[in-house]
């Protein structure tokens, strides 16, 4: 069984509150904008991550991490991008793909609005967890925690932080 931490559109912010979160996962999941790359070198300390850049990011966040990042965890195919929409309107640069081949777990960022949903059509679960960063236009800042036990996506949290 892995506990993971999901984050996104940290838009260079990084504090010990969200540190004390990572401290408790055993992986570090991060749906893009990353920002300052102080922000994923704090994370890398402290736990393996798994990342991709986002629209804000620059030519070195680009350098280091994919624009998708699909690979298996436990025995659930997963799919983390930046830019993806939502079931049943996705994102042109990935709607054929997740037709095609879809994973069991699709996570996105961007909207900075936190979203679970399943996509009944194409058997996947569809994750957005927000935005834990302090640049943009929402209220409250907000991170997802799971568990993923051989198939077995369970104990979905909602990570809130107070209203900023």
């Amino acid at each position: 069984m892995k506990k993971i931490l999901l984050l996104s559109d940290t838009h260079s912010y990084i504090d010990k509150n969200i540190l004390k979160h990572v401290k408790q996962a055993d992986e570090v999941w991060h749906a893009g904008d990353i920002g300052d790359l102080k922000v994923t070198d704090e994370i890398k300390k402290l736990k393996p991550l798994r990342s991709v850049y986002g629209n804000i990011d620059n030519a070195e966040a680009r350098a280091e991490f994919p624009e998708h990042n699909r690979f298996m965890c436990e025995n659930v195919d997963v799919w983390i991008t930046h830019i993806g929409g939502y079931p049943p309107n996705y994102n042109i640069r990935v709607r054929e793909e997740l037709r095609l081949n879809p994973p069991r777990l699709f996570i996105c960022g961007h909207s900075h609005i936190l979203k679970v949903m399943p996509d009944k059509k194409l058997n996947v679960l569809h994750m957005n967890p927000g935005a834990v960063g302090t640049h943009g236009f929402h209220k409250v800042r907000t991170m997802l925690r799971f568990t993923i036990d051989g198939k077995k996506i369970d104990n979905l949290e909602v990570i809130e932080f107070p209203r900023r």
